[in-house]
């Protein structure tokens, strides 16, 4: 192959309990890449769409962690990215993680696949820094891994995958507001109590557990953040609205996608999932903010050639 077209999807992280380790697939909201080689040697961004992001290949996240692949692998032919953009940077759901993560899986296919995947994912994690201030993989895992996945360890990185419950769907509203990820950051305590630090381990444990049982019930009764969500929540306009609205339609839990200000829930079904899309629509419908709404089956593939 000398050109290749991807989607790579977006992604919730944090999870509740999981705060910078846990993260979930999406299947129906991703950006399209088109990454082709060159006689030329380097990284090159050729086009986006969708979004104004820098050209520059040091400054853009996707070309920095092409260009940590491709200084690792020096291969000698060069790479041309364009970007089709359709994840809004700073909604919550992985928009930078996902170009971090699309022009790794890319270029590695056009090398026949040198790389696996934990490989690729710590190449990525160099392009998600420039956006985020720090290498974390919460975001960048689930992408390429598929499904649900627990960052073991940054340094080095060590990614497990997680089994993913069959009737499992997502439903995400993004209000059409901008959460900066250093805000989200900076609201946060320093340290946090005893008795919350031992009911967030349960949780976390709690709610492994029920992927690997299929247990409903305990994912319902894990999904729960006493350490993150009390002060994030405070960015977000109707966010208590919303998690009342959707366990009362029936939602398995109902929390923060990554920094926010999308918010999501995990259901047990399309059915469900759709009456709690509709429970949360009409929330923000009596408000002056716009808003997306999306509903997913998990992802258990990850990134796709198109």
């Amino acid at each position: 192959m000398t050109d290749i077209k991807i989607f790579s999807p977006a992604t919730v992280a944090n999870v509740s309990c999981g705060f910078d380790v846990l993260g979930f697939c999406l299947d129906t909201i991703g950006d399209e890449m088109i990454v082709r080689k060159i006689d030329k040697k380097g990284i090159y961004i050729t086009k986006i769409e969708g979004y104004d992001l820098p050209f520059e290949t040091e400054k853009n996240v996707a070309g920095v962690s092409a260009l940590a692949l491709y200084n690792d692998a020096n291969p000698e032919c060069g790479f041309e990215i364009e970007i089709y953009k359709h994840i809004k940077p700073g909604s919550g759901v992985g928009s930078s993680s996902a170009s971090a993560s699309g022009s790794v899986f890319a270029i590695n296919e056009l090398l026949d696949r040198p790389y696996n995947k934990t490989q690729l994912s710590d190449f990525a994690m160099k392009g998600e820094a420039i956006a985020s201030g720090c290498e974390h993989a919460d975001n960048i895992a689930p992408g390429i891994f598929g499904g649900f996945t627990l960052v073991k360890s940054v340094s080095p990185l060590e990614v497990l995958q997680l089994p993913t419950p069959n009737e499992m769907y997502a439903t995400i509203i993004h209000p059409q507001i901008e959460v900066k990820t250093s805000e989200a950051r900076a609201i946060l305590p320093k340290e946090v109590s005893m008795k919350n630090a031992i009911q967030q381990w349960a949780n976390l444990g709690s709610f492994v557990h029920a992927l690997h049982t299929n247990d409903y019930e305990l994912i319902r009764r894990s999904l729960e953040d006493v350490v993150v969500e009390p002060y994030r929540s405070q960015l977000i306009p109707h966010f208590k609205d919303v998690k009342s609205a959707t366990h009362k339609a029936g939602a398995l839990g109902c929390g923060i996608s990554g920094s926010g200000p999308s918010i999501f829930t995990l259901c047990q079904g399309l059915e469900s999932a759709k009456k709690v899309e509709n429970a949360m629509r009409e929330i923000y419908s009596k408000t002056p903010i716009g808003f997306n709404t999306y509903v997913s089956k998990i992802n258990v593939e990850g990134m796709k050639i198109l």
